[in-house]
């Protein structure tokens, strides 16, 4: 045998995985077919700029990536606990009360907040919120059904919630688990998300510069083969052997090498525009409200992250869905929403770059399993988001499930 384990796969679970096979004394060799670590958490260096491979935010409430990663080495640049969105003549911010007190009455007085309608969606979040509130969940169903279920309705849900959960899912027909998507609700009512000063792949970087052993890129594993006492990836011309194997890959490429079912992935596209001026000051999450077009919502990033521009220009990230089948929407109806939302002339401003994440989530449709197990037997193993929760904090801690299993 050439190694302990073979880890197919250098996104967050297989990097995750491999720091604590390393860490109890393994010998790992990990092996991705791109060029670079971090599979669907990259960033891309444009004429300076730092744009992510699809808007992502980092969320330091996830328990997981409290557990593995020194955040503060990140130098994570936070955005308000804030969320405008888009109305005519202007734009309403809404803020959390208890990180923005001072925005607390103004954030009333919008017509958005319904008081009398709050209780509702205070008693759908009090399950992920207060433990003590888990033996009242329902049973888990799609999330609009959920919503329904709890009595949630009027504009807060309309143009508030329900556009920023499909942006946060990758989905705006609220089919995914209720129970996840409230897991995630959760974290962002917890926890205050930013972006790491030199870009979201510095997370899978900063596990990777731990490594004792350097992610072999450019390696496509095409077959796994059982051989006497372990198993044999096979690459173009090459192959490595191990006693175990664990697969890290996306869901699709997992269920080739395991011959399992995989989940249908859920896409999204990301115009990243250099702006001669910030188009506002606002230092959050801004969502379409009525305007009409293609986009799930739109950020100013470097009022929040100014280490994304390469100088006094603004970086703009505008996103919208990319369901199965669909094409990317056309440019002209971006600049077009985009003008509308933040009431300025857009045709100005440069694409800096457009990226197009057609497997940006695997689908969770209810009832979620956010434990599937990671041992397969027989020395195989599987971890990912498409094996826990489609996140970050599911891919970390699936890598971490696999590795105990490895060792156990």
């Amino acid at each position: 045998m050439d190694h302990d384990v073979v880890i197919v796969g250098a996104g967050l679970a297989g990097l995750q995985c491999a720091r604590l096979l390393e860490q109890r004394g393994l010998d790992v060799v990990l092996l991705e077919a791109s060029d670079g670590v971090g599979g669907r958490v990259r960033t891309d260096v444009v004429d300076g700029f730092r744009c992510d491979r699809g808007f992502q935010v980092l969320n330091p409430a996830y328990p997981e990536l409290r557990r593995a990663v020194d955040v503060r080495a990140l130098g994570l640049q936070r955005f308000e606990a804030a969320a405008g969105v888009a109305r005519e003549g202007g734009i309403d911010v809404l803020a959390d009360p208890r990180r923005h007190p001072a925005r607390l009455a103004r954030t009333l007085r919008s017509p958005l907040v319904e008081l009398r309608r709050l209780p509702a969606l205070a008693a759908w979040l009090a399950p992920v919120l207060d433990p003590r509130a888990r033996h009242r969940e329902e049973a888990d169903r799609p999330w609009r059904e959920s919503l329904d279920a709890a009595g949630v309705r009027g504009p807060l849900r309309e143009l508030v919630l329900e556009p920023f959960l499909s942006g946060v899912v990758l989905e705006d027909e609220g089919r995914t688990s209720a129970d996840l998507v409230r897991r995630l609700a959760g974290w962002f009512v917890l926890g205050t998300p930013g972006l790491p000063a030199a870009g979201m792949g510095a997370l899978p970087a900063w596990i990777h510069d731990g490594l004792r052993a350097r992610a072999v890129l450019g390696t496509r594993v095409e077959a796994l083969e059982r051989v006497p006492g372990g198993w044999r990836a096979v690459a173009a011309g090459a192959a490595w052997e191990a006693p175990a194997v664990v697969v890290a890959t996306e869901a699709p490429a997992a269920g080739a090498l395991l011959g399992l079912a995989a989940a249908p992935m859920k896409g999204e596209a990301t115009w990243w525009f250099a702006a001669p001026v910030p188009p506002s000051p606002l230092r959050c999450l801004v969502l379409p409200g009525r305007t009409r077009g293609p986009l799930t919502d739109t950020a100013v990033v470097s009022n929040a992250a100014p280490t994304y521009s390469p100088d006094a220009r603004a970086l703009v990230q505008a996103t919208s869905l990319l369901p199965r089948g669909a094409g990317l929407p056309a440019e002209a109806e971006v600049r077009r929403q985009l003008a509308g939302i933040w009431g300025t002339a857009t045709a100005g401003w440069e694409v800096v770059t457009v990226h197009e994440v057609r497997d940006g989530l695997p689908e969770q449709l209810p009832p979620l399993v956010p434990d599937r197990p990671a041992a397969l037997g027989d020395g195989r193993f599987v971890c990912g988001d498409h094996r826990d929760t489609a996140s970050i904090q599911g891919a970390l801690r699936s890598g971490r499930r696999a590795a105990e299993a490895v060792l156990a």
